[in-house]
């Protein structure tokens, strides 16, 4: 069985365009859809902390023997573009040949269900935490922007097919069935 370190966003001070919740929430949200999924097609996953640090949830992540470690956010413009972006950016390490095959599974399952699928891309980087500092292969991924009334209605009005998206590409990436859990 495949192990995940499962990391939503313990960014709590991010807040929605329409002011119903922050990155935090909606990110635990899709988690929390995602878990029946995940028991149902046989990966074993740890979550973060919602109280943890950045720091925290890296050790975490690196005190285990992960597979795969995917990192849940939604995105903001900066300020002189507030509003005005959207899409889906699923980041990977820049040298990672695993994280950039994981990206490119998610990318391809996120366009099938995101509004323009021509605004879901993998991207490289070395700059971010989760993905430079981690042991495990990872994926951070930027499901749509929260400052964009749009997107964040997006994420949303969809919280259960992001969650069974998500989970359908790591049953591609790890070559094991996808279950759909009987509820």
């Amino acid at each position: 069985m495949p192990n995940l370190f499962l990391s939503p966003s313990v960014q709590e001070f991010n807040p929605y365009v329409n002011g119903l919740g922050t990155e935090e929430y909606y990110m635990n949200l899709i988690a929390d859809a995602m878990e029946p999924y995940l028991i149902a097609s046989g990966i074993n996953f740890t979550r973060n902390n919602p109280n943890d640090t950045l720091r925290q949830v890296i050790e975490l992540s690196n005190a285990g023997n992960y597979d795969f470690h995917l990192a849940l956010h939604s995105n903001a413009s900066p300020e002189i573009l507030a509003g005005q972006l959207q899409g889906s950016d699923v980041y990977y390490y820049t040298t990672s040949a695993e994280g950039l095959r994981a990206a490119e599974i998610f990318a391809g399952n996120l366009k099938v269900i995101y509004p323009d699928p021509a605004l879901v891309k993998p991207v490289p980087s070395t700059t971010l935490a989760e993905l430079r500092l981690t042991r495990a292969p990872s994926n951070l991924i930027e499901l749509a922007y929260h400052d964009n009334l749009e997107d964040a209605l997006w994420i949303i009005e969809n919280i259960g097919l992001i969650a069974q998206t998500l989970v359908l590409a790591l049953t591609e990436y790890f070559d094991i069935p996808f279950v759909d859990p009987v509820i």
